[in-house]
C-alpha cells in the first residue's frame, strides 16, 4: 500500500510540472520568436534495478510494477512558426535552421526574434524591452546610419543608399539540446560551444509567429488535469485503506 502510495505521488508532481509547462505555452502563443516546451517523462527503476542487486526487502510482484514516472528536462521544439508579413523593412524572420546572435555587451545569447530597430547610436537592436545588439557573422555590433533608409536581403545582407553596409549573422549549434531558455525568446548555449554558420535564410519585411497551437496544448492540459486528478484520488483512496487497516483490521474485541 505504501509502494502505491510513492507511485500515485510520483504521477501527481510529474503531471504538475507538464501542467506547467503546457500553461507556459499557451501564455506565450502569441510571443514572436517563441518555441515550445515538451514536458518529457521517464521511467523511474526500483531500488534494486538501481542498485543492480538484490536486498532482503525486494519483492517479485513490485518489481514488476515499476518504479513509477519522473519528469525529465524538457526540450525545446524547433519547428517552424508561421511566417506574418509586416512591412517594416526591419523585421525579419529565419526560414530554416539558425537564430540571431545578440549581446546586451556581457553575454552572447540566440533568439528567433527578428524585430529589429536603430537605437540612438545607429546600431540594431532588438526591439524588445532589453535592447540587445544584434550580431554581424563575426559577431560584432552592426552600425549603420540612422537618417538613412536600410533594406535587408535574404541572406542577411544590409545595404543604404545602394551600398553594402553590414551583414546580419545567422548562427547555429552543433547540438541543439544544449540550448537553454533565457527567459522571453532568449537561448544560451554553454561557454566554449561554437557557433557555426547556419544554413537558413531569411524572409523580409516579415516576423515568425510561436510555433505554439493553443488547440493541440488544450487538448493536452486537459489530458494532464485528468492524469493528475486520477492520481490525487488515488493517494486519497489509499490513504483511505490504510486508515481502516489500522483502526479496523487486527482489532481485538
Amino acid at each position: 500500500m505504501i509502494y502505491g502510495l510513492y507511485l500515485s505521488a510520483a504521477g501527481v508532481m510529474s503531471n504538475s510540472y507538464r501542467q506547467d509547462v503546457i500553461a507556459n505555452n499557451l501564455a506565450n502563443s502569441e510571443t514572436i520568436g517563441f518555441k515550445r516546451d515538451l514536458a518529457v517523462f521517464r521511467e523511474r527503476p526500483t531500488a534494486l534495478r538501481e542498485r543492480g542487486q538484490g536486498g532482503d526487502y525486494s519483492d517479485p510482484i513490485l518489481e514488476n510494477l515499476g518504479g513509477g514516472i519522473l519528469a525529465s528536462r524538457s526540450l525545446l521544439d524547433n519547428h517552424q512558426g508561421d511566417l506574418e508579413h509586416t512591412g517594416n523593412p526591419l523585421d525579419v524572420a529565419i526560414v530554416g535552421n539558425g537564430y540571431f546572435s545578440v549581446t546586451n555587451g556581457r553575454q552572447q545569447t540566440l533568439t528567433r526574434d527578428g524585430r529589429f530597430m536603430l537605437n540612438r547610436n545607429g546600431e540594431l537592436i532588438l526591439s524588445n524591452d532589453r535592447g540587445q545588439r544584434v550580431l554581424d557573422p563575426k559577431g560584432k555590433p552592426i552600425h549603420l546610419d540612422p537618417n538613412a533608409p536600410v533594406a535587408i536581403t535574404s541572406d542577411g545582407q544590409i545595404t543604404q543608399n545602394g551600398n553594402a553596409v553590414g551583414a546580419i549573422g545567422l548562427f547555429d549549434v552543433a547540438n541543439p539540446a544544449l540550448l537553454k531558455k533565457q527567459g522571453g525568446t532568449m537561448l544560451a548555449y554553454p561557454d566554449g560551444t561554437p557557433l557555426q554558420a547556419a544554413t537558413g535564410s531569411l524572409a523580409i519585411e516579415s516576423q515568425e509567429k510561436s510555433n505554439v497551437d493553443p488547440t493541440t496544448e488544450l487538448a493536452e492540459l486537459m489530458t494532464t488535469q485528468r492524469n493528475l486528478e486520477a492520481n490525487a484520488n488515488m493517494i486519497k483512496y489509499q490513504d483511505s485503506m490504510l486508515a481502516q487497516l489500522v483502526s479496523s483490521v487486527g482489532k481485538i474485541t
